[in-house]
């Protein structure tokens, strides 16, 4: 079984979440060498479909390497842009030994979308998602800063912890933090920053991701 580890990230800020957690949780169909991305959002309000493609994908192996987005914005939702870099660092040339890292950062996002159901509008300064390979091990970490909007999250915030966000009785939202999935077998996380699944009593249907990254161990 190859090591694997889910680590708390240097973020600062009016607010600092972040997780720990080392175990397994169910394998992934897919394992990727190295990728990072922003984020994206698709989901339907009032009959209209609102869509922000991945912003800012990066690959260790195809590539582009470094990517940077400026700000997007949709009805509802905005993306303040980012950077995310994928590298591949050869640290014994002799032994063809080499490190990845795939890492996303983004900066300045809101989501808007619920205030018309009463719900909050969340702002976010920034926000991080980071996978590193090795040979053997795999580690990722996230965090999030300059959180407003939601009340009663514990600081700070474990990784998988899963806020409700409610008017009342009603369950307008769900928030998966640092939301992640990896095969124990050959040690490949994938990890979201965020993810904002749109509830029922919303009038909402759809998601929002933020902060993508994946990686294996090096051979």
């Amino acid at each position: 079984m190859r090591s694997v580890t889910l680590r708390r990230l240097g973020l600062t800020g009016a607010m600092l979440a972040a997780g720990l957690l080392v175990g397994s949780v169910p394998a992934l169909a897919e394992p990727n060498t190295g990728v990072a991305g922003l984020g994206s959002a698709s989901f339907v309000k009032n009959d209209t479909t609102i869509t922000v493609p991945p912003q800012a994908s990066c690959d260790v192996d195809s590539g582009p390497s470094v990517v940077t987005t400026g700000v997007v914005t949709q009805t509802g939702i905005k993306f303040g842009g980012g950077t995310a870099t994928c590298n591949r660092t050869v640290v014994d040339p002799e032994n063809d030994v080499s490190t990845t890292k795939s890492e996303a950062l983004g900066k300045n996002f809101e989501l808007s979308a619920l205030v018309s159901a009463g719900g909050p509008r969340v702002k976010l300064t920034g926000y991080k998602a980071t996978c590193t390979g090795t040979q053997g091990q795999t580690s990722a970490g996230w965090g999030v800063n300059g959180l407003s909007g939601l009340t009663g999250l514990p600081n700070p915030i474990p990784s998988g912890y899963v806020h409700e966000v409610k008017k009342g009785a009603k369950l307008l939202a769900t928030i998966t933090f640092g939301e992640f999935v990896t095969t124990p077998e050959d040690g490949t996380i994938a990890l979201t920053a965020l993810h904002f699944r749109f509830q029922p009593d919303s009038a909402i249907t759809g998601e929002v991701v933020l902060g993508t990254a994946s990686c294996g161990p090096t051979p």
